[in-house]
């Protein structure tokens, strides 16, 4: 898929009112100050609809009167990072792109690209310039097609936001497009108080980038329908893991077992292997969950280590080492993280993988599993319908999925990233083939 995407105009859309000076000062919650120098990406792709998006002009004025508008709501979003301690709320605004597409939707649904699908955000997610403390926080880029249809591309920093983060504001967005600010007030106003809960600390450091060059890695889409995962889970038994669980495990064996087949293999140990998970805490606050629409760094890495490399392992006994890993995010670790320990604790969470593989004696594989299938993206409206396509890009990063959701709400897509040499034994591992989705 060869595609080109002109930008034809940037701007700077500023909230659509001040933000209270007693509020400019917002402070980066421990989890903030930790999170990685990067932005989170996430594309939206609406189909024409006959005179919704006839009118490009009212489509994009619509999109940036309700954008300054939730940015208002999400008054962090619109301001500066300063340094690793706080974000200036100073109303800079969000960067807004609009971009031509001279060819039809059609070809990117059909034959998604990861390479090319960075054309239509409004920069690379991976560029490292929060040192620069006039760097936007929200960029924004809408895309027009020659069909008619839409791609939405969203970029938004790390360091005030997960993928959680990302789907509250962009329901907020949304709701304000259709209905106006005072639309279901309790649904889209944020909850912004994270460094009540999770004090800001005296940080030096930084979590390293593992940003690898794209030439050395191979990224595909792998799409599981609902079908495919009941039958995946059915062989499971009585673990009766969860779709998500399920698909980590598979997609774990399967990767596994493709480095295994390395050359360098052939006359040495096989590597060991864990898989580390990205956990959303805000559910598992106690006494009081946090809402879905929390903003911050509210999450936590676990690690599943398998540590025998020569034991043959059973979907079962990974999916067993996995939940255990999951559930040891409760109550008692996240007080332990909101107290005075909780810099040690996070450490000692974001750096596990990597001391696992420097205590072990041979090499180890770390696959990373980040999912965004419970997010409500699919309900992303701004008077367009509802997405054909909600995915994200990700970011160059050895032995990291990204599991989506689907349009149909009951299967799942998953963007991952391998060695090249893996990849090739990975697609033809039949056990994972058993439950790929031959469907776009």
């Amino acid at each position: 898929m060869a595609i080109k995407v002109e930008v034809v105009s940037t701007e700077t859309i500023k909230p659509s009112s001040p933000t209270p000076s007693h509020l400019r000062n917002f402070k980066l919650c421990l989890l903030d100050q930790l999170a990685p120098l990067y932005w989170v990406p996430i594309l939206l792709f609406y189909s024409a609809a006959g005179d919704k998006v006839a009118n490009s002009a009212l489509v994009t004025g619509n999109l940036k009167t309700s954008l300054s508008r939730a940015l208002s709501l999400f008054y962090p979003l619109g301001g500066r990072v300063k340094g690793n301690t706080a974000i200036d709320c100073n109303d800079e605004g969000a960067l807004y792109l609009e971009a031509k597409a001279h060819f039809e939707l059609s070809e990117v649904l059909s034959n998604p690209d990861i390479n090319q699908l960075q054309q239509f955000l409004p920069f690379s997610p991976c560029r490292v310039a929060l040192n620069d403390e006039e760097a936007v926080i929200v960029g924004v880029q809408a895309n027009f097609f020659d069909c008619g249809g839409i791609g939405i591309g969203i970029c938004i920093s790390h360091k005030i936001a997960d993928g959680a983060s990302v789907s509250a504001f962009l329901t907020a967005w949304s709701e304000i497009s259709l209905n106006g600010i005072n639309c279901k007030a309790s649904r889209i106003t944020p909850f912004l108080k994270a460094s009540e809960l999770f004090p800001p600390k005296d940080v030096n450091f930084q979590i390293p980038h593992r940003f690898t060059s794209r030439e050395k890695l191979s990224t595909k889409r792998f799409r599981f329908d609902g079908e495919s995962l009941t039958r995946l889970k059915a062989r499971f038994g009585s673990t009766a893991p969860t779709r998500v669980e399920a698909l980590t495990t598979l997609i774990w064996k399967s990767a596994m077992e493709a480095a295994r087949k390395r050359p360098e293999w052939k006359e040495k140990y096989p590597p060991l292997s864990a898989a580390t998970h990205t956990v959303n805490i805000r559910s598992r606050m106690r006494p009081q969950p946090l809402p879905e629409n929390a903003l911050g760094n509210l999450w936590q890495v676990t690690v599943a280590p398998l540590m025998d490399a020569h034991k043959g392992v059973e979907l079962e006994d990974l999916a067993g080492i996995l939940r255990k890993s999951m559930t040891a995010i409760d109550a008692k670790y996240l007080s332990v993280l909101q107290g005075e320990k909780g810099l040690a604790k996070a450490y000692e969470s974001l750096m596990a993988a990597r001391k696992l593989a420097e205590s072990s004696p041979g090499k180890t594989e770390v696959y990373g599993f980040s999912s965004w299938v419970n997010f409500p993206f699919y309900e992303v409206d701004f008077g367009l319908g509802r997405p054909a396509w909600a995915c994200t890009t990700g970011h160059p990063i050895e032995n990291i999925v990204y599991l989506m959701g689907t349009r149909c709400g009951e299967g799942i897509e998953a963007w991952i990233t391998l060695r090249k040499h893996d990849m090739v034994e990975f697609e033809r591992n039949n056990e994972l083939l058993q439950f790929v989705s031959l469907s776009p």
